[in-house]
């Protein structure tokens, strides 16, 4: 039996100098994301902690975490998912 991510909410950890713009249209990118939501919740001298929400068919986790360690980002919980089971195509029987 297997699991589709359909969604997933990320409590992270930046560097300032990394471009929120730039992260959220890499993380568009992987496989499964259909949509990347991004929210600074707090602004420190060198790190930002940011809240991001990622919505899609079949989210690919692994790109996801490659991602965030290319930008430096520190993934620091999972706060929200929503797996969904896949749906088998029916036989003719």
């Amino acid at each position: 039996m297997a699991a589709n991510i359909k969604r997933l909410v990320l409590d992270s950890l930046k560097p300032r100098e990394s471009s929120l713009l730039d992260l959220s249209k890499t993380l568009a990118e992987v496989n499964g994301i259909e949509e990347v939501d991004i929210n600074v919740t707090e602004v420190d001298v060198k790190t930002e902690t940011v809240k991001l929400t990622i919505r899609g068919t079949s989210i690919d986790y692994d790109g996801i975490t490659k991602t965030l360690d290319e930008y430096g980002v520190t993934l620091r919980s999972i706060d929200e998912i929503s797996v969904h089971k896949k749906r088998r195509k029916s036989s003719d029987h």
